[in-house]
C-alpha cells in the first residue's frame, strides 16, 4: 500500500502526527525524503505536494493519499473519498474589495477573478450561470484586486484575518474544506486501506475522551450508572474477596469533573482518570 502525504505546508505536520498516533510509525524519517517505510511492511509513504496527492492516487502512483478536499476538487479526478480527519479546516471563498461595486456573485458577470483554484472557480461560476474571466495565479492572490489584475478573488481562508487586512470582504463561500483520506476508486474494498482508515478513525474517536476507573460499593451500582455519561457502558467487574466492584467507563473530557464529584458522593473511591490514545468503535 503506497500512501501519498503532503511533503510540506500546513497539512504536513498534522498528517504525520496523525499517522504516528495511529500506530503507523515512520521508520526512516521525513526530512527531505521522497518516500519512507513504516512499521507496517505493507505500507510505504510517498511525500509529494498537497496539490499533487489526488493526481498520484488517480494515476495509480499511490493507492491512497491524505490531502485537503480543496486540492481534490481542484484536481478534478475521480477518487473514493473517505471521512474527514479532523484537521486542515478552511474555507474557499469569493472575496472582493470592501466598499466596492461588487456586492454579490451576480455582479461578477464580465469581470475578472484571480485564484489558485481555476478548476473549482469555473465549476462554481458554471453552476450559477455566470462566466467571468478566471485568471490563475500562484500566490499573493489577495493583492490582485489592488493592482488591477482582477476584480475579485477566490482564495483559501481559515479565520478571515488576511482578507480583512488586505481590505477584502467575503461575497460567498465556495467550498468548505478539511483534510481527508482519498483512495483509488477500485480500492473501495481493499483490506489494508480499511486497516489504515480504522487506525486513523480510532485516534479521532479518542479525542476529547477520558477513561474513568473506580471502585464502588456493589449496592450503589445502579445509582452510579445513572450519573456516568458513558459510551454504552459502564463496564462493571467483581473484586475478589469484597463487596465492592470495579467500574470502568469512557466519558467526555468536559464531563470528568462533574462525574467524579457525583460518583464520590455515591461512595466511589480509588478513582483514576487516564487519557485514551485510540478508541476503536
Amino acid at each position: 500500500m503506497r500512501l501519498a502525504v503532503p511533503n510540506k505546508g500546513r497539512l504536513h505536520d498534522p498528517t504525520v502526527d496523525l499517522l504516528e498516533r495511529a500506530g503507523l510509525h515512520i521508520e526512516n524519517g521525513t526530512e527531505r525524503r521522497l518516500y519512507a517505510s513504516t512499521v507496517d511492511p505493507d505500507v510505504t509513504l510517498l511525500f509529494v505536494r498537497a496539490a499533487d496527492v489526488p493526481k498520484y492516487v488517480a494515476d495509480g502512483a499511490a493507492d491512497a493519499g491524505i490531502t485537503g478536499l480543496d486540492q481534490a476538487r481542484e484536481a478534478g479526478v475521480s477518487l473514493d473519498e473517505r471521512p474527514a480527519l479532523g484537521f486542515g479546516q478552511c474555507r474557499l471563498v469569493l472575496a472582493a474589495p470592501e466598499n466596492g461595486s461588487l456586492e454579490s456573485v451576480a455582479d461578477l458577470a464580465g469581470k475578472t477573478v484571480a485564484t489558485e483554484f481555476p478548476h473549482v472557480a469555473r465549476e462554481y461560476f458554471g453552476e450559477r450561470g455566470i462566466d467571468p474571466t478566471v485568471v490563475e495565479v500562484s500566490g499573493a492572490t489577495e493583492l490582485t484586486p489592488h493592482v488591477e489584475v482582477a476584480d475579485a478573488i477566490i482564495d483559501i481562508t481559515s479565520t478571515g484575518t488576511t482578507l480583512e487586512v488586505n481590505g477584502l470582504a467575503v461575497l460567498d463561500e465556495v467550498l468548505e474544506s478539511s483534510a481527508r483520506l482519498f483512495a483509488r476508486s477500485d480500492l473501495a474494498t481493499d483490506s489494508k486501506l480499511d486497516e489504515i482508515e480504522t487506525a486513523l478513525g480510532s485516534v479521532l474517536s479518542a479525542e476529547g475522551k477520558r477513561y474513568l476507573m473506580m471502585n464502588a460499593p456493589e449496592h450503589r451500582i445502579d445509582a452510579i450508572r445513572e450519573v456516568i455519561p458513558g459510551l454504552g457502558g459502564p463496564t462493571i467487574m467483581d473484586i475478589a474477596g469484597g463487596e465492592q466492584v470495579a467500574i470502568h467507563a469512557v466519558v467526555a473530557e468536559r464531563d470528568v469533573f462533574e462525574t467524579i464529584t457525583d460518583v464520590k458522593e455515591l461512595g466511589a473511591s480509588d478513582i483514576l482518570v487516564t487519557e485514551i490514545e485510540r478508541l476503536v468503535d
